[in-house]
């Protein structure tokens, strides 16, 4: 484990956070769509994974709608660095959720954090490496030319993140463009929004 440690390019000062906290109301499953087996796993136990993966020194999930203390402690028992919040305002949209997350990360020390959502499953863990590495203070992730997550936010433009309402970093591309990177990765940013995405994910996720 140390060894790995000392070879892990993403520095102390960059967390990664993996938001979970949705309710996922366009999914017509039998279980919360983070719940969906796919493949032998959880949509967020591929996703949760993933990330973990990628050697961050502290990984932040923000919960909400559905419980996950279950597949968190699982993976807490094998990676200490792994840290839940729980979103009492999950409902109000995922800026609630992106301020619950840097909170936690000021906590931390964090200077930058690397955002994801859990309902993507199918993002590699060398996408979230690329992501955290890259130096420009807002990166974001691109597959075959389009934008996607993770997405890399400098501490100097957390202020500048929507406080309320379902967006999260999506308006500072615009608002400061030329502070953005593109950064080329493996994997895909499929999401799992309705059902029918589930034969896309498998596909994805047996290559």
């Amino acid at each position: 484990m140390a060894a790995a440690q000392k070879s892990n390019p993403i520095t102390s000062a960059v967390t990664a956070v993996l938001l979970a906290a949705g309710s996922g109301s366009r999914f017509s499953g039998n279980a919360h769509k983070l719940l969906t087996v796919i493949s032998g796993r959880t949509v967020f136990s591929w996703a949760l994974q993933n990330c973990l993966a990628a050697q961050f020194q502290k990984v932040i999930v923000v919960t909400g709608a559905v419980d996950l203390s279950a597949q968190i402690a699982e993976a807490k028992f094998a990676d200490e660095n792994l840290i839940e919040v729980h979103n009492e305002n999950w409902q109000t949209g995922m800026a609630s959720s992106l301020q619950c997350a840097i909170s936690e990360a000021q906590r931390h020390g964090a200077s930058s954090v690397v955002v994801g959502l859990a309902d993507q499953p199918a993002i590699k863990p060398s996408s979230w490496q690329r992501i955290a590495t890259a130096t420009a203070p807002l990166a974001v992730a691109t597959y075959n030319g389009v934008r996607g997550n993770p997405v890399r936010i400098h501490a100097e433009l957390w202020p500048l993140l929507p406080t309320n309402g379902d967006e999260g970093a999506r308006s500072l591309f615009k608002s400061h463009k030329d502070l953005l990177e593109e950064v080329a990765c493996d994997g895909s940013a499929q999401d799992l929004d309705t059902s029918s995405d589930i034969e896309t994910l498998t596909k994805l996720l047996n290559k």
